[in-house]
């Protein structure tokens, strides 16, 4: 589900927009202060524009911040979900279910406009909005404020839309993706299988998916099936060194220099999140698994000295920041040893993210941790 992942990724740039904006002494990853969100598990979308941060969710949420400090909640006039929000030519724009579309130059006072169908994604580029949602649903608009319906081509879900390179960019439900170069003509693009996933290094984008699905774009216009050589869930890739790392369900790894010819790498545990750094691959996941890697081919597994599962990991300030369930925090200067720090919470951590001189990792139960 669309909003599932957007609730997540909601408070993942919030987080960021927030760190960006404060300025905050070096974090090290070693002390961590809990910080409860208040509203934040309920935001899917948030944007910047025009000196301020804008977010938005559940029940018609709307709340601005100049500074990512302090956040003012705005009268939004709807009690819809709010799915997403951007910001082009002057004026916000946030899209939700049962069509609802409001608008605003300055975030605070909004205007409603409506469409037939629920709205999951809207971006801006090209002097256009596209908005997406169920049903192969794309709107589009010049101003924010007269919107034209715009022939797909399917009925399938579209669930994220982006524009870059002078393409816009839609992809959804039973491998769809969709390509504009003015967000009125679309061309259909269609994997056989969902995508989950997608990073672009070296001139060339790669998507991956369920089913070892890996798609290759030099474009975002025409993708090519790679031979990925598995057929397990590909959860998260990235790109470093001069390479593609892919990895997945059942300890799949997967390497390749230029994302089309793929090599096997195979450790014992599901893997859920890989990063690089300091000139080294790490990569962790089911039962406290991290391994290590400085070519992406040769894989060496550590002790992380905890047997719960982690689910995020980054880099920043010259340390890997590992999370996981039961509140785990670690932390390695080289990946190769790690230290578990106190956390002070025992929410399960999703996710860690590093900006602005500071580690910020969340959760569930409205857990923020930051470092310092």
């Amino acid at each position: 589900m669309a909003r599932n992942k957007l609730s997540w990724l909601g408070a993942f740039l919030l987080l960021t927009a927030l760190l960006s904006a404060c300025g905050r002494p070096s974090g090290d990853g070693t002390s961590w202060t809990v910080r409860r969100s208040g509203w934040f598990p309920h935001l899917w979308g948030v944007t910047y524009g025009n000196g301020i941060f804008v977010a938005v969710g559940l029940n018609g949420t709307i709340l601005t911040s100049r500074d990512g400090v302090k956040w003012t909640k705005q009268v939004s006039g709807t009690k819809n979900h709010l799915d997403d929000v951007t910001y082009g030519n002057g004026i916000f724009v946030a899209v939700g279910e049962l069509g609802t579309i409001l608008t605003s130059p300055y975030g605070v006072k909004w205007t409603k406009r409506t469409s037939e169908k629920p709205l999951l994604g809207v971006t801006y580029g090209n002097g256009t909005f596209v908005a997406i949602g169920p049903f192969g649903t794309i709107l589009t608009s010049r101003d924010g404020v007269n919107w034209t319906k715009q022939y797909s081509g399917t009925e399938n879900l579209l669930e994220g839309v982006t524009y870059g390179n002078g393409i816009f960019v839609a992809v959804g439900e039973l491998g769809t993706i969709l390509t504009s170069p003015d967000g009125v003509k679309w061309t259909k693009r269609t994997s056989e299988k969902p995508l989950l996933g997608v990073t672009y290094g070296n001139g060339t984008f790669v998507a991956i998916g369920p089913f070892g699905t890996i798609l290759t774009s030099r474009d975002g216009v025409n993708w090519t099936k790679q031979y990925s050589g598995t057929e397990n869930l590909l959860e998260g890739v990235t790109y470093g060194n001069g390479i593609f790392v892919a990895v997945g369900e059942l300890g799949t790894i997967l390497t390749s220099p230029d994302g089309v010819k793929w090599t096997k790498r195979t450790s014992e545990k599901p893997l859920l999140g890989v990063t690089y750094g300091n000139g080294i691959f790490v990569a962790v996941g089911d039962g406290g698994t991290i391994l290590t890697s400085r070519d992406g081919v040769k894989w060496t597994e550590q002790v992380s000295g905890t047997r719960f599962r982690l689910g995020g990991v980054t880099y920043g300030n010259g340390t890997f920041v590992a999370v996981g369930w039961d509140g785990t925090i670690l932390t390695s200067r080289d990946g190769v040893t790690w230290t578990e720090r106190v956390s002070g919470t025992k929410s399960q951590l999703n996710g860690v993210t590093y900006g602005n001189g500071i580690f910020v990792a969340v959760g569930y139960g409205e857990t923020i941790l930051t470092s310092p």
